[in-house]
């Protein structure tokens, strides 16, 4: 199970595995009890683990980074009950919080969200981009191969082609035109008594 795949969903309680989207919503696994089940995106938000951040002192970090921090720590986890006990907790695995921005409820969500990705043998870490670099160079050789092929298109264009020839071309003598006279109309004769 893939780190990326897992999310937080607004109303159900616990983390959740997604195994597909819909234009409606998506097709969550529990990793608590296994249950696959449909959230509709009418009533619930999805929250990719790797998108949350948490509030420091300086610059906010991702989840991750406290979680890392979590499992290097070799104290236990605090029980959730005790708000002294995880604030202690905190303090001393990941002392940059901002305990003002973050509360106690934040830091039991934190506590059992990490049992359940330990429990699910779940590898925490972000997923590593495509490197622009190489993307770049992709693109880059793309367009070498689209010039050449247009350019040897032009050259089969060229060699195909006939060459003119001074009767098919008209001179500037047959292509000018004679201003023709303006005609005017003449009033209608009066015809006599």
């Amino acid at each position: 199970m893939e780190y990326s795949k897992i999310i937080s969903v607004t109303g159900l309680p616990g983390l959740f595995e997604l195994l597909s989207t819909k234009s409606d919503g998506a097709i969550v696994r529990s990793l608590d009890d296994k249950t696959t089940r449909f959230a509709s995106s009418r009533i619930h938000n999805f929250s990719h683990l790797e998108t949350i951040e948490v509030y420091t002192v300086t610059d906010n970090v991702n989840l991750t980074e406290v979680f890392q921090a979590m499992e290097k720590s070799s104290g236990s986890l605090p029980d959730t009950k005790d708000n002294n006990a995880i604030r202690k907790y905190f303090e001393k695995v990941f002392g940059d919080i901002d305990f003002e921005r973050v509360y106690n409820s934040d830091l039991k969500k934190m506590i059992k969200w990490f049992e359940v990705l330990k429990k699910n043998n779940v590898e925490i870490k972000l997923s590593e981009p495509e490197p622009e670099e190489e993307k770049a160079e992709e693109k880059a050789e793309t367009v070498e191969a689209e010039d050449k092929k247009e350019a040897s298109a032009a050259t089969e264009k060229k060699a195909t082609r006939k060459p003119t020839t001074a009767s098919s071309t008209k001179t500037k003598e047959t292509t000018e035109k004679k201003p023709t006279a303006s005609k005017t109309a003449k009033p209608a004769k009066k015809k006599g008594k």
